[in-house]
């Protein structure tokens, strides 16, 4: 079994949807990145190319690609699982925060795990996804950004 840790960040600005999970969340603001900018599925990837020791979302779909500028990141999940098959690995479990003061996550949380769930082709019971705030302290509490971290466990099906 490995382990592997995701983290990723984005400023919030206005005229950008809010995407989160490979979900929209109703929101007056959206987060600003090269693809759709969804921190949670970008740190999932994190945590899972970690895992298998092959490098991370800018080593596979870099931001000066512009084949990647505006794709969904459900989409780039697709393939970060194709990639991780391939290396001979399978998902064990997924643990992700999403760290933002605001909009309220845990409504649209059964979403996100269900997007997560399709994307990667497992069972949506090795997804866990939490949400928290910051106590109105740093980027985050401040309505500036959100942030997300992820740990992933994978096995070895080669073996």
């Amino acid at each position: 079994m490995r382990i592997g840790l995701g983290y990723d960040v984005h400023r919030l600005v206005e005229n950008r949807k809010l995407i989160l999970g490979g979900f929209e969340i109703p929101y007056d603001r959206g987060l600003l990145g090269h693809s759709d900018a969804d921190v949670l599925l970008h740190a999932i990837m994190d945590s899972l190319l970690g895992a298998c020791a092959l490098g991370d979302i800018g080593k596979h779909f870099p931001d000066t690609d512009n084949t990647f500028k505006g794709i969904s990141s459900i989409t780039l999940l697709e393939e970060t699982g194709k990639l991780i098959f391939k290396a001979g690995y399978m998902i064990n479990n997924i643990d992700a925060t999403i760290i933002a003061q605001k909009p309220k996550m845990s409504p649209h949380i059964e979403n996100m795990r269900e997007n997560i769930s399709k994307a990667l082709n497992i069972d949506i019971d090795k997804i866990n996804i939490k949400a928290t705030t910051e106590e109105g302290l740093g980027f985050t509490g401040e309505m500036l950004g959100i942030s997300s971290q992820s740990i992933a466990s994978v096995e070895n099906i080669k073996l």
